[in-house]
């Protein structure tokens, strides 16, 4: 115990970085996530079709293993940054697709009727009314996926992408080593803290910004 906070004293300054990257790396893959994901399900909720094939694409995407992701975009986009966004943009898709399309399908036809009874046209319908009203449901989608994209990112060192688990490779790297427990071991307790953190910030975001007859 004493080796850990030993290094973590010693690294404070390093940590820190580290911990930011890997937060705001997660932040923007998963809004940029967020905007395709809901055009997507805003272009699809009203066809089973639709929506069964984009979910069912999102899903497949999900089961390719982040390994295999990474070592096929490495050749193609090269190593660092590139390759971990567009990983973590598209594993963060199927949570929000899904989300989104249920949440605009949940709407009461009864609503969007009375809304364009009083001479809203589509785009306002959807914006005003609609959107509104699957807003939590696509923030839960977007809860699930930054949970998800914050242990995603620390295989993304294997290309060197930023963040903690630059860290965490580096510690296993070096096994048998006084450091090497402790680096592993911070990363991941890092990481941990982080998205739990960043879960609470969610929730909040969540009452916040939803209406209180919404959420009753």
């Amino acid at each position: 115990m004493q080796s850990l906070w030993d290094f973590i004293s010693s690294r404070r300054r390093q940590l820190a970085i580290d911990s930011y990257l890997h937060v705001s790396a997660v932040v923007q893959c998963v809004v940029i996530a967020t905007v395709i994901a809901v055009v997507i399900g805003i272009l699809v909720y009203r066809s089973p079709i639709g929506s069964a094939l984009a979910t069912a694409l999102a899903s497949t995407i999900l089961t390719i293993p982040s390994f295999a992701l990474l070592g096929i975009l490495i050749p193609i986009v090269g190593l660092g940054v590139p390759p971990t966004v567009i990983s973590l943009v598209l594993y963060a898709l199927l949570p929000i697709i899904r989300n989104t399309i249920v949440g605009l399908s949940a709407v009461d036809p009864s609503v969007t009727d009375a809304a364009r009874g009083i001479g809203m046209s589509r785009l306002w319908v959807l914006g005003r009314v609609e959107l509104p009203l699957a807003w939590p449901s696509i923030l839960t989608g977007m809860r699930v996926s930054t949970q998800m994209l914050m242990g995603i990112l620390a295989i993304a060192a294997y290309a060197k992408g930023p963040g903690l688990g630059n860290l965490i490779f580096s510690g296993l790297s070096r096994v048998g080593s006084p450091t090497a427990v402790p680096q592993a071991l911070t990363g991941t307790v890092l990481i941990v803290i982080l998205a739990l953190i960043l879960d609470g910030i969610f929730v909040l975001i969540g009452k916040l910004t939803t209406s209180r007859g919404i959420r009753a």
